[in-house]
């Protein structure tokens, strides 16, 4: 059971200088407030802070960050509020403990949905503190080693979490233990029987691999003494998660993973490692794609490492790390290391920088406000399996795998990304699409007037350029939106007699405004244009009367009015809600009455309209779609095209054409050819009333002599 006293001398042993009053106060604090609580293990509440107090001190974090440890939970479990932290603490831990505390009381009406706005928290809060996240990561770890108190759906549901989200940010962070650890105990509840039959495996073989190990390091530690090195050798087991992935990865079985160990070597120098990799190429052969050198360029979380694997004693292969004693330190706290103490003072002030990925993670989340859709770019972006471009300066830039040069036009900018038209690659044009390799020296070619296309989003990596390109998109779409919303919106006001670009500056307009549930009068304009409101619910408050008495006389009029008035004719569409607008049919499928259509609202040319199965209109855009139906009343013919497939033979068009004209439709153009199996292949576009008439039409076609088909195109 850990002790206030034990982390209290963690801090001392390697912060002389620390401050430990504020430490103690919060623990009496987090005493006080916790008091009367317990754990589901059935324990005092009181020792889950100690526990993560204790694990942010086990990574030497200076003195605010451990009490910050100890409150964590107080504002979420408690009855403890920011003006009590602020007032009994400071503002700077009351800054670091909101950071931490979790949404839980916002009313959203999903899991998903508050897990998403968690996160999105946290990520906002580690941009302007990281150690909010170091706190995070020691709540979490400790949470996980008491997880089997929880239920089996409760526990799976945390595991998940945590492989997904936590577990990834440990390793962005560079803090692998943590990293491995929390992997392990999520492996052990999400795949439970997985678990236990490689812990079963690895168990027969531990003796074995032992001897193994040992004998390894001995000859390593042996070649680099004789070369006059010396160093650490330090020799492990691989754990049971990466065992499994890699087993899931390569569909392999447990005996087909060779590399089950790993050797770290240890030394004082970077010219040593490199020596050092020279001694090991040359003791053993190495599997040259394996080879990495993360001393000569760094991962953006500081890691540095020269990694190889080598054939090593019996044929088994053996992955070694090599590094001096200084990396070994940033890779085992990766950042913990640089808000750390040695000596009474922080390591690096220039933190922030290093770790700007933060911020542009944050950034990147800010248009995605779907919670599935945020979770999911989360993953993306804490699971860079990353390729190292340069700019033409030299400039080192890291890319996700799969990225293009669209990817790195907009991690350079915005506008660069707007413009890219193209991209030398190493002095070549390359197409948009192409995937950049590490090593590639990258150009981007820009032009003044050229916008993003639709087209990039099937190909773009990164989660910033998707979400700029999405932003460009629905601003245009707003744009077009508003242009013929507003143009719905004059041809509506105007049979009314009444003046829509007057009136819209018009209280009444506001009262209208905020009625409909909109922001702004350009909202509502859009909307229209969108036909996510209809420009009759704009005039209808225009149009009413006043008196119920005038209301009464007027109904008597309009009823009497409308025994003698005659209809004008109507179009052969009505689009819901909306009178007067224009209407168009799509090329492409050619909808007939009786068919099931859909209208979509485009610039200029009104509404559009296709069968609802039509490719085209499956691909539109859901918020520009609006209902419509056929009006039964219409005797207007629409155009379609018909192919007939037939045997050669004389008078065969003659007879073709004569079925149609029976039928009552008039031809408005005709193509043939005869292919070279003499078989005759016939394209007519014909008018026709209505999906009926033209079944009628191709059953008459069919009786034809020599005719083998006869079939509606599009």
């Amino acid at each position: 059971m850990i002790r206030i006293n034990d982390i209290l001398e963690k801090i001392s042993a390697y912060h002389p200088a620390a401050g430990l009053d504020v430490v103690e106060r919060a623990y009496v604090y987090s005493a006080q407030v916790h008091a009367g609580q317990v754990r589901l293990s059935g324990e005092p509440y009181l020792m889950h802070p100690l526990e993560v107090a204790n694990i942010l001190a086990d990574m030497k974090l200076d003195a605010v960050s451990v009490a910050a440890g100890l409150l964590h939970d107080v504002l979420e479990d408690t009855r403890a509020t920011p003006k009590d932290l602020q007032e009994l603490f400071s503002a700077e831990i009351l800054g670091v403990v909101s950071g931490v505390t979790k949404l839980s009381t916002m009313p959203t009406s999903t899991s998903q949905e508050r897990q998403a706005e968690n996160i999105r928290k946290m990520f906002l809060a580690m941009a302007s503190d990281i150690r909010v996240i170091l706190i995070k990561l020691a709540d979490r770890l400790h949470n996980m080693r008491t997880l089997r108190f929880h239920s089996p759906e409760r526990r799976k549901a945390i595991a998940q979490e945590t492989l997904d989200i936590y577990a990834p940010i440990a390793a962005r962070l560079g803090i692998y233990w943590i990293k491995t650890e929390l992997e392990e105990n999520a492996f052990k509840y999400i795949e439970p029987e997985a678990y236990a039959q490689i812990e079963n495996l690895v168990a027969k073989s531990r003796a074995e691999r032992e001897r193994y190990i040992a004998s390894v390091k001995e000859t390593i530690r042996a070649r680099l003494e004789q070369a006059g090195l010396g160093g650490e050798v330090l020799g492990r087991s691989k754990n049971y998660f990466s065992i499994y992935t890699k087993m899931k990865e390569q569909n392999l079985s447990f005996d087909q993973v060779y590399d089950l160990t790993a050797f770290r070597i240890i030394l004082e120098t970077v010219s040593q490692c490199y020596e050092a990799l020279g001694l090991i190429h040359s003791m053993w052969k190495p599997i040259d794609y394996k080879f990495k050198d993360y001393i000569g360029r760094p991962k953006p979380n500081m890691y540095q490492s020269l990694h190889t694997t080598v054939i090593g004693p019996v044929g088994e292969r053996i992955e070694i790390q090599i590094r001096t004693v200084e990396m070994d330190r940033v890779a085992k706290s990766g950042i913990a290391a640089h808000w750390s103490y040695k000596e009474g003072s922080r390591i690096d002030e220039n933190i922030s920088q290093r770790f700007a990925w933060i911020q542009d993670l944050v950034e990147n989340q800010e248009s995605f406000r779907d919670p599935g859709e945020f979770l999911e770019n989360v993953r993306i972006d804490l699971f860079p399996e990353e390729v190292y471009v340069f700019t033409p300066k030299g400039e080192i830039r890291a890319l996700p795998r799969g990225a293009t040069p669209v990817d790195f036009a907009y991690l350079i900018h915005t506008e660069v990304g707007h413009k890219c038209v193209g991209a030398k690659v190493n002095g070549q044009m390359v197409s948009l699409p192409y995937q950049l390799q590490t090593g590639d020296i990258v150009e981007v070619v820009t032009a003044k007037n050229h916008t993003p296309s639709k087209d990039w989003l099937k190909f773009v990596k990164t989660i910033k350029a998707r979400s700029k390109i999405r932003q460009w998109i629905k601003s245009q779409e707003k744009e077009r939106s508003i242009s013929l919303g507003r143009e719905i919106l004059e041809k509506t006001f105007r049979k009314e007699k009444l003046n829509f670009t007057l009136l819209s500056k018009s209280e009444k307009m506001k009262e209208v405004v905020e009625q409909l549930g909109v922001k702004t009068l350009e909202d509502l304009i859009a909307n229209v244009g969108y036909g996510k409101l209809t420009p009759l619910q704009v005039l209808r408050p225009f149009t009413a009367r006043e008196a119920a008495e005038d209301g009464f006389q007027q109904s008597l009029i309009e009823k009497l009015m409308s025994r003698v008035r005659k209809k004008k004719p109507q179009a052969g569409v009505f689009v819901k809600g909306v009178e007067d607008i224009l209407i168009k049919f799509g090329k492409c499928c050619q909808p007939v009455p009786g068919d099931a259509i859909i209208g979509y609202i485009t610039q200029g040319y009104g509404v559009t309209v296709h069968r609802a199965s039509c490719v085209n209109a499956l691909r539109t855009n859901p918020e520009r779609q609006i209902a419509v139906e056929w009006n039964t009343a219409s005797n207007d013919t629409y155009p379609v095209k018909i192919q007939i497939l037939s045997y050669d033979r004389v008078g065969l068009l003659s007879d073709i054409v004569g079925s149609i004209s029976k039928s009552g439709a008039n031809i408005l153009s005709a193509s043939s050819e005869t292919k070279e199996n003499k078989m005759v292949e016939s394209y007519f576009t014909i008018n026709v009333g209505d999906k009926a008439h033209l079944e009628r039409i191709l059953s008459h076609v069919r009786r034809v002599k020599q005719v083998q088909d006869a079939r509606r195109v599009g």
